[in-house]
């Protein structure tokens, strides 16, 4: 990984298929990258408020990712669980240049109980 400004340089955009989720550390962040449908890509922490399930691994739908432990539906767009359930995950920029796919700062967070 490089650096470039805030950005950090984590994987060619060929090697994130899209709807599949890749485990990427940035800094020292455990991040979940996913490429959408529509050729967006989205990064978000890797890790459920609920139990801790590693997002990377669940299935995507449109712009939310289901929890590969308990089906929780979040939003890869502002990291938001789907009510009924509740809870909230960091989400971060990101940005494609040149054929690479870079993660940058935190564009939304909220504490969250890990424990529930």
């Amino acid at each position: 990984m490089s650096a470039t400004k805030e950005l950090v340089k984590v994987m060619k955009l060929e090697d994130l298929k899209p709807l599949i989720g890749k485990e990427v550390q940035v800094r020292d962040e455990t991040i979940a990258l996913f490429r959408l449908s529509n050729g967006e890509v989205r990064a978000v922490s890797n890790r459920c408020p609920h139990k801790n399930g590693p997002l990377a691994e669940g299935i995507v739908s449109g712009e939310y990712v289901f929890c590969p432990l308990h089906d929780w539906k979040i939003s890869l767009t502002t990291g938001e669980v789907q009510k009924p359930d509740d809870g909230c995950i960091a989400t971060y920029e990101t940005a494609v240049i040149d054929g690479y796919v870079y993660v940058g700062g935190l564009k939304h967070h909220e504490k969250h109980d890990l424990n529930r």
